[in-house]
C-alpha cells in the first residue's frame, strides 16, 4: 500500500508540474496593426467582420490607420474600441472639435501611463505619429504608431517623415522596450526605412524571403497583382523574443465582404530581461 500511495503521489505531482505555468515564465505581448480603409467599401458591412476577427486574435495592442470621423460617422476607432472593450487613443492633425477628422489610433487593454503625438512633415501630407507608454508585466512599454506617405515615388517624403518620427522617439527616451507599427507604404527593407536602425522587422525575422515570395498585406481583391507587404511591426533590437508573426484579417465574410483593403499583421512578442 505504501508503494502504491507513493506512486500515486508521484503521478499527481507530475500532472501538476505539466499543467501549472512556470512562475518565471514571461507573459507574451500580442500586437496587431491594420489599415481599416476609412468608410469605403460599405463600412457597416465590414465593421462586424473586423470586430469578430480582431476579437479572435485577443491582442493587447491594436494600431489602426485611416481612421475617420465625420458629422454622420462616429469615430471608427472608438466604435471598434467600444465593441472590443479597449481604451482608444485617436491621433489626428485635424483640430479638436472639427466634425471631420482623419488619422490613426491605438486600442489597448493595458494600463496607459502616458500618451502623446507629433505631426510629421510636410504638414500638407496629414501624417502623424502617436505614442503610448503602457504598463506590461509591471514595466513600461513604449508603443509608436504611424501611417506614412503613400505614393510609390514618395520615398524621400517617407524618409523625411521617419526622421521626424525618430526624433520624436528619441525625445521619449529609450529605457523601455519599444515597438513601432503601422502602415509604412514601403517594404521593410526599403532604403528610407533604414532610419529605423535598431529596430527589427518582426514578420521578416520569422519568415525570411517572405517579400521575395510576394507575401502581401495589400488585399488582392482590391489591388490585384500589386502585392506588397507594407504593414509592419518593428521591435527594438535585443529587447524582445519574437514568438509568432502572421498575416491576419485576410478572410472574407460569408457574403463576400472583406474586412479591409489591407490585411493585418499580427505579432507575438516576449520582452527579454533587461
Amino acid at each position: 500500500m505504501k508503494h502504491l500511495l507513493t506512486a500515486l503521489l508521484a503521478i499527481a505531482l507530475s500532472a501538476c508540474a505539466a499543467t501549472t505555468p512556470r512562475a518565471d515564465a514571461a507573459p507574451e505581448l500580442r500586437v496587431v496593426t491594420l489599415n481599416i480603409y476609412h468608410d469605403k467599401a460599405e463600412w457597416p458591412k465590414r465593421l462586424p467582420l473586423i470586430v469578430e476577427q480582431l476579437r479572435a486574435l485577443d491582442a493587447d495592442v491594436i494600431a489602426l490607420q485611416e481612421v475617420l470621423q465625420t458629422a454622420d460617422l462616429p469615430n471608427q476607432a472608438q466604435t471598434l474600441g467600444d465593441a472590443l472593450g479597449y481604451s482608444v487613443q485617436f491621433v489626428s492633425n485635424d483640430p479638436q472639435g472639427q466634425p471631420h477628422r482623419y488619422g490613426n489610433a491605438l486600442l489597448t487593454r493595458l494600463p496607459v501611463l502616458e500618451q502623446g503625438a507629433t505631426p510629421l512633415e510636410p504638414r500638407e501630407d496629414s501624417r502623424s505619429m502617436g505614442h503610448a507608454r503602457l504598463r506590461f508585466d509591471g514595466r513600461p512599454l513604449d508603443v509608436y504608431f504611424t501611417h506614412l506617405h503613400h505614393t510609390p515615388e514618395g520615398a524621400a517624403l517617407r524618409r523625411r517623415q521617419l526622421e521626424d518620427a525618430r526624433a520624436f522617439i528619441q525625445r521619449q527616451g529609450d529605457t523601455a522596450p519599444s515597438i513601432v507599427l503601422g502602415d509604412f507604404n514601403a517594404l521593410a527593407n526599403a532604403p528610407e526605412l533604414s532610419v529605423l536602425d535598431g529596430y527589427v522587422d518582426t514578420y521578416g525575422a520569422l519568415h525570411p524571403g517572405a517579400d521575395a515570395a510576394r507575401v502581401t498585406t495589400l488585399n488582392p481583391h482590391f489591388f490585384g497583382e500589386f502585392r506588397r507587404r507594407i504593414d509592419h511591426v518593428f521591435a527594438r533590437t535585443g529587447r524582445f523574443e519574437i514568438r509568432d508573426a502572421r498575416i491576419v484579417l485576410e478572410t472574407p465574410g460569408a457574403n463576400g465582404t472583406w474586412p479591409s483593403d489591407h490585411f493585418g499583421t499580427f505579432v507575438v512578442l516576449r520582452p527579454t530581461t533587461p
